[in-house]
């Protein structure tokens, strides 16, 4: 079953967070073997494009996105690798379904996943906030 959106959706992806995407996903498929399969399905129908020419409206690893419910709910969680999940900060893994849901996909998009018990769940991503700028002199 997909956990992402609907196939025919644009996915971008940098070619920074794909490398490390990829890699990651076939490091987890003993560990994790659907979400790692289902996140290398997404980073093969990918368009890979050079990280500055990112449009700012398209989640990435590190971006934080506010999500809308069906029921009008609002979320505002990070996207972040698995070591740096913490939900409790609402930092969410690319390793799970939402996660994987979430990459590459921009901001009006509805993003749906299933649950381990089955259940289909979906959010829309209203926006997405610029990465933090880093300071390569420091």
């Amino acid at each position: 079953m997909r956990h992402a959106t609907a196939q025919s959706a644009h996915l971008l992806v940098s070619e920074a967070d794909h490398g490390r995407l990829t890699t990651l996903a076939r490091a987890s498929l003993d560990r994790a073997p659907v979400i790692a399969e289902e996140l290398l399905v997404e980073m093969e129908r990918a368009t890979v494009t050079d990280g500055a020419a990112m449009p700012a409206g398209v989640v990435r690893m590190g971006s934080t996105v506010i999500l809308r419910g069906a029921a009008g709910s609002v979320q505002r969680m990070t996207l972040v690798y698995p070591g740096e999940a913490d939900i409790a900060e609402n930092k969410v893994s690319v390793l799970t379904p939402l996660g994987t849901a979430l990459i590459g996909a921009s901001a009006g998009q509805t993003v749906r996943w299933s649950t381990r018990d089955g259940r289909e769940l979906s959010l829309t991503i209203e926006t997405v906030e610029p990465l933090p700028v880093v300071d390569a002199r420091s």
